[in-house]
């Protein structure tokens, strides 16, 4: 019996790392009987007779995971962010972030396709890339496509992680990482006009060796699923909230409709971001309103 890490998902089979090498295996049927599903980033035990031919027969403890992209076991992510007026959303960067701090990865953001803003454009989202360091999230944006400092940064970045590069189809995540690692050849794609709804370029979740660290290419998306925390709950994950709230008057604020809330007041003298308190908002809806739905179909 061996241990390694899983390093690719494709069409049941699962590319395990070990000993320097790479094991091809199946999972047993008790997997699925238990509703299991080995993930990409998972520390696992597994039985090979040859590199070619073997069975997963544990998933070890997992530190985290993540439904889209499904990958466990992750410490940082890039979220790669399109910057044009027409793919652009605060919600979804948002949505991105607040689903990260729930799973406990650390988020730096990496702003594409710069070099097509107009220089008015280019100057709010140099504004808003500001406001989210304020925060305290890492941004990376250059004013031309893919620039070395960039690059070198987003290097620097990945060393010595488990990393996902993440964000909508078509905002250049592959891109990216051809970049990062020429020779990669990934699959690229555009967003597709007619439905705003990316075409999905990646196949298959891998780990790949890049820059000192290990990223996972994983297939694109356009949204994501309601957060699975309590309303209640949704102000933790947001950083600039949680160091406000100390000055709230009642504990358990939610920044919604209390009174003498260090939040709001924030919000009004212009120290926090309109567009991130009116998806809080959002959020906080969405899951207080949330159905649940039993004997779900899987």
């Amino acid at each position: 019996m061996k241990i390694g890490q899983i390093r690719q998902s494709l069409s049941g089979f699962y590319d395990i790392y070990a000993d320097g090498q790479l094991y091809r295996t199946r999972a047993r049927g008790n997997f699925r009987k238990r509703k299991i599903t080995p993930l990409v980033g998972d520390q696992v035990e597994f039985e090979s007779t040859t590199p070619q031919e073997g069975y997963l027969l544990k998933i070890l403890d997992r530190e985290n995971e993540l439904v889209r992209p499904p990958v466990a076991n992750v410490d940082l992510a890039i979220v790669v962010t399109a910057t044009t007026e027409q793919e652009f959303s605060t919600n979804l960067l948002d949505r991105q972030l607040v689903a990260l701090e729930v799973a406990g990865v650390h988020s730096v953001i990496y702003m594409t396709k710069t070099d097509l803003l107009s220089d008015e454009i280019y100057a709010e989202r140099q504004k808003l890339a500001a406001a989210y360091e304020k925060i305290g999230y890492q941004v990376i944006m250059g004013r031309h496509a893919f620039e070395a400092d960039t690059l070198t940064a987003v290097k620097q970045a990945l060393a010595g992680h488990v990393a996902v590069v993440m964000g909508q189809t078509g905002a250049g995540k592959s891109t990216l990482l051809n970049h990062l690692q020429p020779g990669l050849d990934l699959a690229t794609g555009e967003i597709s006009q007619a439905l705003n709804r990316g075409k999905h370029t990646t196949r298959k979740v891998s780990l790949i060796e890049v820059a000192d660290g290990l990223v996972a290419d994983t297939p694109g998306f356009s949204s994501y699923e309601v957060f699975d925390i309590p309303a209640t709950d949704l102000t933790h994950y947001f950083p600039e909230f949680v160091r406000l709230s100390v000055d709230c008057k009642y504990r358990g604020c939610v920044h919604i409709n209390e009174p003498h809330c260090a939040v709001k007041e924030a919000l009004a003298a212009g120290e926090v971001l309109a567009s991130r308190y009116d998806n809080y908002l959002q959020f906080y809806e969405t899951i207080k309103n949330k159905k649940v739905i039993y004997n779900k179909k899987k």
